[in-house]
This record gives C-alpha cells, structure tokens and sequence, in this order.
C-alpha cells in the first residue's frame, strides 16, 4: 500500500511534457503567487527552476541515504571559489530532461533560450580557480564519487565589470538580489565560528596538559546546500556554501535606549565577513577580513565534516580512514591547524596521533609557480583573530624543522628557506609550506607546472620528502562546455560518433577519420558560423557592441594579469592596423581581435592595459580604411554564460602567457574543446596540447621556460630586441607618441617605460616570433579545408582534458576513493 510519502514522490516523478508542463504551472500560481499577466519574465523563470529542482530533490535525498547506509571514504573539497554559472540548463542536461523542458515551455508558449536567459550568473569566482572547481563537482557527481564540496555564499560575486570611456567601472554583482531557486537554507547545521579571544593552557587531573580557547567574538556559520547532479546517473552530491550571522540579529538593550546604529551593528559586523567575494586586501581593515573568511570557511567546514563522521562512526581513529579533504590553492590552509586544535583540544588526542592523522586526511593542490603570489599572513594578524591558531603552527614549524635539520644537519639555510615563518620585512606565516608540511599530497596542475615546483618554487620541499610531489592536469566537464554550451556542434559530433563521448571524452578519437571528408567539413564550418552569429546576436542585445560573423576571430579572454601578456596581443592588434595603413591593397583575411577579463579593483597596471586596448578599438574601428579588415572589440564583464557563447564561436584562442608563468590553464582546453586552434607559448598546458593535438594542428612560438630563466639570468635587455625589430620600433612610437591617447598625453607612458626599462614579462623578446605565427595563422585560416581539418584534430584529439580523468586520478592516486552505486528505484 502506497503512503502519503509515496503519493507525494510520485507527484514529482513525471519525466513527460505533461508532467513538466503541470509543474511549471503549479509553481507560477502556487508558488509564486502569478498568473499568465502578472507573471514577469523572471517568474517564469523561477517556475521553470523549480520544476527541475523538484525532479532533483528525490534523487539528491537519495544519495545522501545511500552514503549514510554504506558509510563509504567521502570527499571534501574546500574552495574560497566556485565559478557556477548559470545551473537551469546544466540540469537539464544531466537530467536527461532538456528535450522535455524545451518542448513543455514551447507547448506554454515560452523559449528555453528566453527563460535561462534570466538566470543570473552564480559569479563566487574570479578566475579558472573557481571553474575548476564547479568542473570538478560535476565530475565527482558523474562518476558516482561521495564527495562534498564547501565554499562561501558571497552575497555579492566579484563585481560586474563595466567599460565606460574605455575604463573599467567596478558595480555590485548583486546576484542575491531575486530568489535564487536551486538553494536549501539548512539552520540545524549552523555552526558558531569564533574570533579573537584568549588561550588558557591547563593541567588536567591526568597531569595531561590542555588548551583552552574562549572569548572574543563569535559568528554563526548558516548553510546553504545547492545539488550537484551527475550526468545521466542518480548520483545528486551536494555544494555546501556557508553565510556569515550574527549571533545575536538585535541589541535591544541598545534599542531602548535610543542607540539604533549599536543595535545593528553586531549584525552588520558579522555579516561583512561573507558579504564580498575578496575584499580589496590593499590596506589592513581588506587582509582582516580575507583573513576572515578564509578562517570562516575553514572553521565551519571542519566541524561539519566531523560531525558527518561521528554521524556514522565511533571514536575519531578512523577518521583518515573514511575522510579526504583536498585544498584548492592555500586559502583554506587553515584547515590543518584548525584539524589539530579540535583533536587535541576538544577530542583529547595526542599531539603525535593527530599529526599523523591531519597529515593522511590532507591533500594540497597549487595552482601558481609565481613565488610572489604564495599566500603569506603576517603573524601578527593571525595572532589576533587566531591565537591559538598561531601556537599550533609555531609547534608544526618547530616540529618539522627538527626533521628538516636531522636530514641536513648544519644546513642553517635551508631551514630558514623551509620555516613556515618568513623574517625579513616582518614575520609572516608562509601558508603554502604549511600546507605542504600538512598533507600527504602536494600535486600541480599541469606536468610543466609541477616540475618547476618541483625544480625550483619548492625545490626544497621537493628534495626533503619527494613521495609527496605528483602532476594531476586539469580537466573541463564536457557536458558544460560542449553539450551545453555548443548544442550545434554536440548533434554533429553524436550524429556522426554516437554520444558516448559526454561520459568518456577519449572516444572523440573517432572524429579523426572524419577530418578529411569534405561533406562533414562543410557541415563542421556551417556549425561555426552558426555560432558566431549566436555570439554576435548576443553581445548587441546585452552591450550594443556589433561583431562580424564572416571574420575570423581571434579571442583572449581571462583574468587581466601582466603575466597573462593582453598586452602583446595589443601590439600585435596595433602592427596590424599599421600593415594595413601603409599597404591599403595587401589582400588579408577579416580579423575581430576579441578580448574579454576583469582586473582586480587594485591592479592599476591591468586596468591600464584595459584602456589601452579600448583606445586601439576606438582608434581601429572608426577608421573605415581598416575596419572592413580589422575590428578590436573590448567584450565587458566577461563571466561563464558568455564564455558559453564565446568559446563556440573562437577561430583562434590565444594563449600567450610567458613560458613558466601559467600554471594550466583551462580556457586553452575549452577552446581546444570547439575547435579553436591555439596560438600560444610553451606554458601550463599549452605543452600538453601540443602533445596531444600535434605540431601541426597548433601554433606555438616563443621562448620556453628555461630560455625564459636563462634570458633574465644573462641580463635581459629589452631595448635592443626593438632595434632589432622595424616592426616593433613602429607600434613602440605609437605608445611613445600618444597615437592612441592623443586628449591625454602619457596616459600609457607606464606601459610605455616598463617594456622597454624593464619588460618583466619578455613581451619584447617574443614580440616578433608572435607576430611571425600570427602571420601563419592567418596563412592556415584562408584555407579553408587545412582550417577545418585543424578543427576536427584540436577537438577530436582533447579527450586527455576532461575532468573526469582528473578526478580518477585524484581518486586513485590522493583520495583513495572509490564510487559508490545510488540507486533511486523511481528515477525518471
């Protein structure tokens, strides 16, 4: 007999248009409270959203029973990021209920296009960083790995970047502002998170001697749970994020007596830690708060996993047995002395026991071989806000160094190399040693990044205990950034190959046969220029900007970083515009140089070069001798739903970052992924791309890292490579002389001095090797059959790239982790 619990399940379980149809519906009227004239565009969005998330719900709580049951090795991935995106049509997708959907909102008389049009983008990143992260929860979800990930639910994402006289306006990505739908607020899992306050040591009657942190201040962590579907499966993980409250919402006592500003200001307080994605860490009150929520993340997520332990064990000495924690990068680093203070301090373990113990459940990822960009506190701040924290690192620095010093006895250097206390310039706590000293696993991201971690950021560490060092390459989720954000080329690929290839990339090894018939070239062309005309059809709706479908585009979109070299593709952009000046009849192919990233509210220099490459386009683009020729477009606020368009519609993905600088990259795979050809450098994992999809399926020019190395080691002198250069002497006069910003005289004098005093980034030496492969590149594009075959190669040979094969490695080699069958017997 079927009870009211059954009946109610069934309700949800319809996976037809009618069922799908009746949701939506439901969800407008008694839900939201709207009818087919009240209704706005967003509610019908939200009805839709809800729909899914029902359909989500059974399979999610599911899961969650059948981890409980079989008590399986869980993983939990802690990251300050996670660059969402939009969820609706990754859902959909999952779900196998996109067709459905599509169908259902058509028959209602509403476009799936219009509807996840109004979804707003979930920005809690900046940078690869945090879309790793999203890539990796859906492959843990995919592959059936219990996992659990944990982060922070900024009520604000990084900002909304804005290009106003061709600056960079910063507004507030308020992306809290309407409903959010896949989200469950879940208080009976809020946990207090402490600040400041006084260490007490006692002796127990035991004699045993015993640590006491108490006072200061005290914030509540609230979760909030989003569902992770897996692809075609009935695994549901779950995105936990926590949101900083206060302990108290109202003074009243400040209230009566007419101090209303006081009555709220424990709240506000509280609340500030969670309120920005990384606050501007250029004065103190900014790194306090960093500081902040670095520690709020790390404190609430350790008490939660522990509590999901104890949930399904007896006693703390399995916990390493049946717990992975993975790092992403340092900033949630305090997780190993926050581990040791709740073993030692509130389980009653010894010192030596918990080591081990903190040791086995710790993996940590790096992600930069820039050695300025390794996170360091100073010790006086992690003194204030935790000063317990600090006692437990000063006994892990005092205890490996002793280990330090027994393996090189008199080796003062090294021990001052390796201590987890920088001196000079004020003590400061190196996070990233500490990380290293607290895990059992130190992996890169990339087979280059991780072999100049280990020959040269943290040879050291390296040489002490090499069985930690291992290379785990990134990967993109396919279902993401080819189902979904390239349904055209997708039908091709499954029509053509079957569509295997979502949950096993390898099999696009398929294609290669298919990289010479005429018939599926054409077909393969039609599908980018369709593209590029849903990009260019996008971009004139959201900014007024006009793109050309028929050009070749040439794109580079990232974070804005000197390093990341936007600034040699503007030069390059500027000797174009030059070539085509002086020789007006030179026959070349139409180019749109596309370039798209935010820079840091703090980072003049990259907002410089933002303006620089704005005033090119102003210049370039209101020249009718050029424009038929060349287009510069500066494309704002670049972020996941228009990365789904861009991708699909790049010829060319520029990838040119000074060799040894990049760690991996992941928008050189996406690109990759639909059939963008890379020009780039011997960097990150343009090296394993190169190894993959063939020299001659690639452009890559340039100085390698080592050549890099040796060239600033020889003394590096950037002037004599424009000498030697009548082109680069030629665009270097168009920065000297103001040609780009003639109403402000200097504006890019910095830039100016910098490549030629100082040139950190070798932009000068690689000047003319670039401009020579884009010269091939644009010799390869005019064929179109050579063109098109490149395509087919780049996308049929990324199968290495997938996140899945990045999470089987983490789970063979660092977790230890095995699937886990969930079954949910009504499935759709």
């Amino acid at each position: 007999m079927a009870t009211t619990t059954d009946k109610w399940r069934i309700h949800y379980k319809g996976g037809d248009v009618e069922s799908m149809k009746r949701s939506i519906l439901n969800n407008l009227e008694y839900r939201l409270a709207k009818d087919h004239y009240s209704a706005t565009g967003y509610d019908r969005f939200l009805s839709t959203a809800y729909a899914v998330f029902e359909r989500l719900i059974e399979r999610w709580i599911t899961t969650q029973q059948a981890y409980h049951n079989g008590n399986p090795k869980r993983v939990y991935y802690l990251s300050m990021e996670y660059l969402l995106g939009r969820s609706l049509e990754n859902a959909l997708i999952n779900l196998g209920l996109y067709d459905t959907c599509r169908k259902a909102l058509e028959e209602l008389e509403m476009d799936i296009e219009t509807i996840r049009s109004y979804e707003a983008d979930a920005g809690l990143g900046n940078g690869g960083l945090g879309r790793l992260a999203a890539c990796f929860m859906d492959s843990l979800a995919t592959l059936g790995i219990p996992a659990y990930g944990y982060g922070i639910r900024y009520d604000f994402g990084l900002f909304h970047q804005k290009i106003v006289d061709g600056r960079q306006v910063e507004v507030p990505d308020n992306w809290l502002a309407l409903p959010n739908p896949w989200e469950v607020e879940r208080p009976e899992y809020r946990f207090k998170v402490r600040f400041g306050g006084e260490v007490e040591h006692r002796k127990e009657s035991t004699g045993r001697g015993r640590s006491y942190w108490y006072g200061g201040e005290e914030v509540v962590a609230m979760p909030f749970d989003t569902p992770v579907p897996g692809y075609m499966t009935d695994t549901v993980n779950t995105l936990r994020l926590w949101s900083a409250r206060a302990t108290e919402e109202f003074n009243l006592d400040y209230f009566n007596r007419g101090d209303y500003m006081n009555a709220c200001e424990d709240k506000v307080t509280s609340e500030n830690i969670t309120k920005v994605l990384y606050p501007n860490d250029n004065f103190f009150e900014g790194r306090e708060l960093r500081l902040k929520q670095e520690y709020f993340l790390v404190s609430a997520s350790i008490q939660d996993i522990i509590r999901r332990y104890k949930a399904d064990n007896h006693g703390m000495k399995g916990f390493a047995d049946k717990v992975a924690i993975q790092l992403n990068d340092t900033h949630p680093a305090l997780a190993i002395p926050e581990l040791m203070r709740v073993l030692v301090d509130e389980e009653g373990m010894e010192w030596e026991q918990a080591w081990d113990m903190t040791v086995r459940t710790f993996g940590y990822t790096n992600h930069t071989v820039l050695p300025e960009a390794l996170e360091e506190w100073p010790v006086s701040l992690i003194e204030k806000l935790l000063p317990r924290h600090l006692e437990i690192i000063y006994i892990i620095n005092h205890n490996f160094l002793k280990d330090v010093a027994r393996r090189y006895p008199g080796d003062k250097g090294r021990l001052g190399r390796m201590s987890m206390i920088a001196e000079e310039g004020g003590k400061r706590v190196r996070m990233a040693y500490l990380a290293i000293a607290g895990s059992h696993s130190v992996n890169g991201v990339a087979a280059l990044h991780t072999k100049l971690l280990r020959e040269s950021v943290l040879k050291d560490f390296h040489e002490f205990a090499p069985e930690k060092f291992n290379n785990k390459t990134n990967g993109i989720t396919p279902r993401r950034w080819l189902k979904a954000s390239n349904p055209g080329l997708s039908a091709l690929i499954t029509e053509a190959i079957g569509d295997a290839w979502v949950k096993d990339l390898g099999k696009l090894r398929e294609l290669e046969a298919l990289a010479g018939d005429a018939d599926f070239g054409k077909k393969w062309r039609e599908v980018k220029r369709d593209n590029k005309f849903r990009l260019a059809d996008t971009v004139w709706s959201e900014d007024w900007i006009e793109l050309r479908p028929d050009s070749m585009m040439d794109v580079q979109v990232k974070r804005m970083h000197e390093y990341k070299r936007q600034t040699l593709f503007a030069l390059y952009m500027m000797a174009a515009y030059l070539r085509i000046k002086e020789d007006p009849k030179r026959a070349s192919v139409p180019r749109t140089c596309i370039v798209g990233g935010k820079a840091a509210p703090g980072y003049s220099r990259a907002k410089l070069i933002i303006r620089l490459i704005n005033n090119i386009a102003d210049i370039v683009n209101q020249d009718s001798s050029a424009n038929a020729r060349l287009r510069v477009i500066y494309l704002p606020n670049y972020r996941v739903s228009l990365a789904e368009r861009l991708f699909p519609a790049a010829d060319v993905s520029e990838q040119i970052s000074t060799a040894g600088k990049e760690a991996s990259g992941t928008g050189n795979m996406k690109f990759a992924l639909n059939g963008a050809v890379t020009l780039g450098t011997l960097d990150g994992a343009n090296v394993e791309i190169l190894e993959e999809v063939g020299e001659e399926n690639i452009f890559i020019f340039g100085l390698n890292a080592s050549e890099v190395v040796a060239l600033k080691a020889g003394g590096y002198r950037p002037w004599e490579y424009i000498e030697r250069s009548p082109e680069l002497q030629k665009v270097m006069r168009l920065l000297e002389t103001d040609f780009f910003s003639p109403g402000e005289p200097g504006l890019f004098r910095p830039i100016y001095d910098e490549l030629v005093n100082g040139d950190q980034y070798c932009l000068m030496a690689d000047f003319d090797a670039y401009a020579a492969a884009q010269r091939e590149v644009e010799k390869a594009y005019a064929d179109k059959e050579r063109w098109t075959k490149m395509s087919i190669m780049n996308v049929a040979r990324c199968g290495k790239f997938s996140s899945d094969r990045t999470i089987r490695e983490y789970c063979s080699d660092i977790w230890h982790a095995e699937p886990m069958a969930v079954r949910d017997e009504g499935a759709l």
